[in-house]
């Protein structure tokens, strides 16, 4: 099971309770990761609302190239 967003042709969907998780900022260093907690489109689109697991921050997020989404309410993989 693909536990990453497909691109979809605009680009990436996510839902609520999804992780996004964006690489470090050079080589060697650490990225980060937050939890979806609001959409603000329908479709899932960005940006969203995102509540960052290394500050407990919320903040809006529109993903660049470096950002993937994490689908962590998918069912069991068969």
């Amino acid at each position: 099971m693909n536990l990453y967003a497909t691109e979809h042709g605009s680009g990436i969907h996510a839902e609520v309770g999804d992780q996004i998780v964006v690489g470090g900022p050079t080589v060697g260093q650490p990225g980060r990761d937050g939890e979806v907690i609001a959409l603000h489109h329908a479709d899932g689109t960005p940006p969203y609302d995102v509540r960052w697991s290394d500050t407990g921050r919320t903040t809006v997020f529109f993903p660049g190239p470096d950002a993937h989404v994490r689908h962590l309410h998918e069912g069991p993989a068969n």
